[in-house]
């Protein structure tokens, strides 16, 4: 099984690659994580932002691979322990297919990507920016694979 993250937004700051890159070379050995950036839609003054989140939303269908098991990130999906992620994360391993989540841009996700979602996953009631999720998400992917290998690492 492997992973995919595809993201709205493009060039995350230094920090946040870099700690992307070190819970996905951790996370390499349970599940391969790729990230894909998607070119976020033209936005400001006279632009149409239902267009720009439509044309995200088309690029981000464009990135899944097929057949995957698709978790869109969103607000109002459920949220989990990091127990309960573990629990997940092996439900989707004997499932047999490869996983995609989805960050979407600053208004959310396109409802085509909603609808082409299998499930919603919250972080919280927090408000995160957006490239801090990706390394929020790398980590407790790393997290709850490592439960499941009876790892060090969580320590709970």
């Amino acid at each position: 099984m492997k992973g995919r993250l595809v993201a709205v937004g493009e060039r995350a700051p230094g920090w946040v690659a870099q700690g992307f890159a070190e819970y996905q070379k951790r996370l390499s050995h349970w599940l391969p994580l790729e990230l894909v950036e998607i070119e976020p839609g033209i936005r400001g003054k006279g632009r149409d932002t239902a267009r720009a989140i439509s044309d995200e939303g088309a690029r981000v269908l464009a990135a899944l691979p097929k057949q995957a098991q698709v978790v869109a990130l969103d607000g109002r999906g459920r949220m989990h322990s990091s127990e309960q992620l573990a629990q997940r994360l092996e439900h989707w391993r004997g499932q047999g297919r490869d996983l995609a989540f989805l960050i979407g841009g600053p208004e959310g996700h396109a409802p085509d990507v909603l609808a082409r979602a299998d499930e919603t996953w919250s972080l919280g009631p927090l408000t995160l920016p957006h490239m801090l999720v990706r390394l929020v998400l790398a980590e407790q992917l790393y997290r709850a694979a490592a439960l499941l290998a009876n790892h060090p690492y969580h320590r709970a």
